[in-house]
């Protein structure tokens, strides 16, 4: 069942004040477009992966149990690496200044005021 008007624009306010309260947390539940793979982890990762692949098969080639199980180590964390995601909204967010707990209050009280008005409004 498709959202309203209303309902669509009272889920975007909620959004931009989540985003605004806070941010990491927004970004790490959203689907926002900020929130997306680093071309930097992908090129470091994928270049650790095969170095530790490489490590791997000389390993196996040299028969050295250490250079084997270090490349497999080093393989593990290239894909770890490679598969973290950017945290573009932790940064930004540092100089910025707290909310006030009125501003906080005052947007709730809204919220609820106009759920009030919308439950008086239906039978």
């Amino acid at each position: 069942m498709p959202l309203s008007e209303h309902e669509q624009k009272l889920l975007e306010q909620l959004e931009k004040q989540l985003h605004e309260d806070d941010p990491k947390f927004a970004n790490s539940m959203g689907s926002d477009p900020g929130r997306s793979w680093s071309t930097r982890h992908v090129v470091i990762g994928v270049l650790c992966a095969l170095a530790g692949v490489f490590l791997l098969l000389v390993g196996v080639t040299l028969q050295n149990i250490f250079v084997g199980v270090l490349g497999f180590v080093v393989m593990g964390g290239g894909v770890y690496f490679a598969t973290m995601r950017s945290s573009g909204g932790a940064r930004g967010s540092k100089g910025r200044t707290p909310k006030s707990g009125k501003q906080r209050s005052s947007f709730m009280s809204g919220l609820e005021e106009r759920w009030d008005e919308r439950r008086r409004g239906e039978p």
